[in-house]
């Protein structure tokens, strides 16, 4: 191969014929390839040239024919518009007065003559007047039409020369549109050639220097030309090229050429079988073909190589290098590959370094697909089974299992994690099994010392063996005979450790082996401790969310419930839902969701969880409710947004959440719903129709000065209200709107289930296997407040009402059996409705719901809410509601459109009515002054 090289270079400097001749140096040679280029391009140029000058004199002559057009239209047109052109015509003698003034109009406007004629063609004027009277030469019909026209033609002598070359004639016209005459100027030919003929000599001159600068240049291109071919001929190089493409093709050893920057300029057959090469590699950089980096950095470096041998895939490659100019005038590389791999010995070491980098290629796949310690560790075991290892076990400490912070004083208490290979020996070593190793023991000297330990003859292992003797004898009796133990490390923290066995025929392990232990378990080591980390943090997260929502039901009789909450797969977000009960028999329901996953989310969604039970407690109605979590995100986010916020937290500003609230109401049996973004509810009726109701989808919170609208709906008893974040019905591989079918068909066939089998059932059809986002669901079944425990009255605006209402609220009592409180329930109505007499307006309304507790609601028509204060011992009022708040285990307003509400409520406790009632009579009654 280097003669051949040799030989090219040689065929470089000298002419290729196979026998001395002369250095062909002549451009004008028309057998070099130099001259006939340089013959080719002066002929190309020399048509360009010309084609070049006569394109300009035939445009130059064509604009001066143009702009003699122009003029004469102009001059015929002015001198036929000119003031007393028309009453001259109409004269008796035209020709005395048009005469003088169209001679002195031809000199003013420069053409060489204006000739006057009447509708027939007869002229007036002319520059000879003995052309006077004669008919005009030309076509004059146009004109007498009214238009201007534009012609060649000849005509009698003029003063610039004989006849015309361009004449414009034009009409003229009175008042009333008539043509009266025609007026004729022009140009001769004479006069246009002098135009444009003083441009010839500029524009030959300029053809001719670019003709003799378009010539220079060619020769100096030529004689490059005829020094890089050597002043050879087409027929010659053609046939040098052909040998030389036979010869570098043919051999049987790769060849490759590359520039100084690197950039591949030829490689052969041979070559790009060899290393692999893709068929468009030539005009590539090196870095950009693929190779393994061993042969890239060796290509990309300075220094001459010998016989050096790399890996190439399952190849070893003797590798040759030197520059293309020794003497170093020019930069490349040539390079020459010999295939080695058939030695017996190189190919066995060639096979196995394929196979360990194969098997480690592998690992970095197949290791750390999930973020599960234990599928990591089960990954582990399995990449080494059966290519390195017949069994593989791997041991963790129990804190990395649970996702904690492992520790170096609990070394000796792991538990097996994972086990592949041979069936036999699995049940040797089963999972979950807890094991404690003393310090002799390989895995507790792995540990310690930070590196993989060699047992390559198990029989000759005692520590080994004394750890357990029954196992290890049953093992050794199943064929182990070899170990290699490898400590799992992330971080510089030990983890675990992971055993690799072989057994029967299979190799001991040797010295070599342990670099491929030690790079296994570093890969594992680290997407273990990732795993262990995210376990940690997940644990933590859906530790808070949980802690964060309901954990019991409150009680209340307006619905049945049941919820249930499916954190993600990958992380908790900030799903969340509520069960409120409100005063009146009314419960208000509430899910939503923040946007973002993790620990922020979670703890976002702990906040407006707050705040809505905040406003909840306000007895707020929906779509102030929703309005007040609208400000409340939008004042989150500022926050977030600030600068100190921002580079603490960065990227995790709560940037929205949505949001349904509905308040359901069991006396009347309404529902007010609104929703901000928030996917819309399902409705099961109780003859088991399911629907959607219309409800207006309002814009998410922490938009802003959006307004949130609310609809109202009539809810039959036992109806099903289905409430559920978009992580049920929306996933990457479904769309919401196949999802809300789904749901609504897993509902229908849910039939009249409890809510507590409905929220299984659509959980159990609805989840996917590994949910990507949270999921929430809220199913509530309605109640209608029975009739006989509601009494009402309506209250006239008269202080005399008042014994009335109170002995109407006694009996109704009586038939509830509530007596024990009559006296209190008294008290209170009689003080309630008092006050809505003396400071409200009508109408007045006093209602009472025995439930769970007794609620005593009395609503006016003002919007004025009392004021609980400590009146003093000289004030004659203003304890009313002093005693209110004493009686009743709770009390509070709630406004509605027309007004107010007061309402009170009272446990139905024996114990805690007579603890209310024993109170000392004479505190009371300093505090009170009983009035009729």
């Amino acid at each position: 191969m280097r003669d051949f090289f040799r030989l090219y270079r040689k065929s470089s400097r000298h002419p290729y014929a196979g026998r001395p001749r002369k250095r062909r140096e002549s451009l004008l040679n028309p057998r070099s390839v130099a001259g006939q280029v340089f013959l080719l391009e002066i002929i190309i140029v020399l048509l360009l040239v010309v084609g070049g000058v006569a394109t300009v004199v035939v445009q130059g002559a064509h604009d001066a024919l143009e702009q003699g057009r122009r003029e004469s239209v102009v001059a015929a047109q002015a001198f036929a518009n000119a003031e007393g052109t028309v009453q001259a015509l109409r004269s008796r003698n035209p020709t005395a007065v048009l005469q003088p003034r169209a001679e002195a109009a031809r000199k003013r406007a420069g053409v060489d003559f204006i000739v006057v004629m009447n509708t027939k063609g007869i002229r007036y004027t002319y520059p000879y007047p003995k052309e006077i009277g004669k008919k005009f030469v030309g076509d004059i019909e146009p004109a007498l039409d009214g238009r201007t026209t534009v012609e060649e033609a000849g005509g009698p002598p003029l003063p610039a020369g004989r006849g015309t070359g361009v004449q414009a004639v034009v009409p003229v016209t009175d008042a009333g549109g008539e043509v009266v005459g025609l007026v004729s100027a022009g140009i001769t030919v004479k006069n246009v050639a002098k135009r444009w003929g003083p441009q010839l000599p500029i524009v030959f001159g300029t053809g001719a220097a670019a003709l003799a600068v378009a010539t220079a240049g060619t020769a100096l291109v030529s004689r490059r030309l005829l020094r890089q071919t050597r002043g050879l001929g087409p027929a010659e190089m053609t046939r040098m090229y052909e040998h030389h493409e036979a010869v570098l093709h043919a051999v049987r050893e790769g060849v490759l050429i590359y520039d100084a920057e690197g950039r591949l300029l030829l490689g052969n057959d041979e070559a790009k079988r060899l290393l692999g090469l893709p068929a468009d590699a030539e005009g590539r950089h090196l870095r950009e073909l693929g190779l393994p980096e061993e042969i890239t950095r060796m290509l990309a470096s300075e220094e001459a190589v010998t016989d050096e041998v790399h890996l190439a895939e399952d190849r070893l490659l003797a590798v040759n290098k030197r520059p293309t100019f020794p003497d170093g005038t020019q930069g490349g590389t040539v390079v020459t590959l010999r295939d080695t791999t058939e030695l017996g010995a190189v190919s066995g070491r060639a096979e196995r370094a394929r196979e360990r980098l194969q098997l480690l290629y592998e690992a970095g796949v197949r290791i750390g697909t999930t973020l599960d310690v234990v599928r990591t560790a089960q990954e582990l075991a399995q990449v080494a089974v059966p290519r390195f290892a017949d069994v593989v076990t791997v041991d963790l400490l129990d804190a990395v299992m649970r996702g904690q912070e492992p520790t170096a004083k609990r070394w000796g208490h792991l538990r097996r994690a994972a086990i592949s290979g041979e069936q036999r020996i699995v049940p040797l070593f089963p999972v979950g099994e807890k094991s404690t190793f003393s310090s002799a023991t390989p895995q507790m000297r792995a540990l310690e010392q930070g590196r993989a330990v060699l047992e390559a003859d198990l029989r000759q292992a005692r520590e080994w063996q004394e750890q357990d003797p029954d196992r290890t004898r049953r093992a050794r009796e199943h064929g182990l005979h070899s170990l290699v133990t490898v400590p799992l490390q992330a971080r510089g923290v030990p983890l675990g450790v992971a055993n690799f066995y072989r057994m029967g025929d299979s190799p001991v392990f040797e010295q070599e082996d342990l670099s491929v232990a030690e790079e296994l378990a570093v890969r594992a080591a680290v997407t273990i401790d990732n795993a262990r980390r995210f376990t940690r943090e997940h644990a933590m997260a859906v530790t808070l969310q949980r802690s964060l929502l309901p954990r019991g039901q409150p009680e209340q009789d307006a619905l049945e419930v049941a919820w249930r909450y499916q954190p993600a797969e990958a992380g908790v977000g900030g799903d969340w839902f509520d069960l409120i009960p409100l005063p009146g028999a009314r419960v208000a329901l509430v899910i939503g969701d923040v946007v973002g996953h993790g620990l922020h989310a979670a703890v976002t969604m702990g906040r407006l969880r707050t705040a809505v039970q905040n406003f909840s407690a306000l007895d707020l109605p929906v779509d102030e409710v929703l309005w007040y979590l609208d400000e409340l995100v939008v004042r989150m986010d500022s926050e977030e947004n600030t600068d100190e916020a921002a580079e603490a937290h960065e990227g995790v500003g709560v940037a929205g959440a949505t949001c349904l609230y509905a308040i359901y109401d069991a006396v009347t049996g309404t529902c007010t719903i609104a929703r901000a973004g928030h996917p819309e509810p399902v409705l099961v009726y109780p003859d088991g129709t399911v629907t959607c109701p219309d409800v207006p989808a309002s814009a998410p919170l922490g938009l802003g000065d959006y307004p949130f609208e609310t609809a109202e709906l009539h809810l039959p008893e036992g109806s099903r209200l289905v409430l559920y974040t978009d992580g049920l019905v929306e996933d990457r591989t479904r769309d919401i709107e196949v999802g809300l079918d789904g749901l609504r068909r897993t509902l229908e066939r849910a039939g009249g289930r409890t809510p507590e089998e409905t929220c299984q059932v659509v959980i159990d059809a609805m989840v996917p296997t590994h949910p990507s986002d949270d999921i929430a669901l809220l199913v509530a079944h309605t109640r209608l407040f029975p009739t006989s425990h509601v009494a009402e009255w309506d209250v006239p605006p008269d202080a005399s009402a008042v014994a009335s209402v109170r002995a109407g609220c006694r009996e109704k009592l009586g038939e509830w059996g509530l007596e024990e409180i009559g006296f209190t329930m008294e008290l209170i109505v009689s003080e309630l409705v008092t006050n809505a007499i003396r400071y409200g307006s009508p109408p007045i309304r006093v209602r009472l719901l025995h439930g769970r507790s007794l609620t005593c609601e009395v609503s006016d028509g003002s919007s004025t809410s009392p004021r609980l204060r400590r009146a003093a011992t000289t004030d004659e009022g203003g304890r009313g509601l002093f005693l209110v708040a004493q009686f009743a285990q709770r009390w509070g307003t709630r406004y509605t459109p027309g007004g107010k509400v007061i309402w009170t409520e009272q446990s139905l406790d024996d114990g805690a009515s007579a603890a209310a009632v024993s109170a000392p009579a004479d505190v009371l009654l300093e505090q009170f002054d009983l009035l009729e």
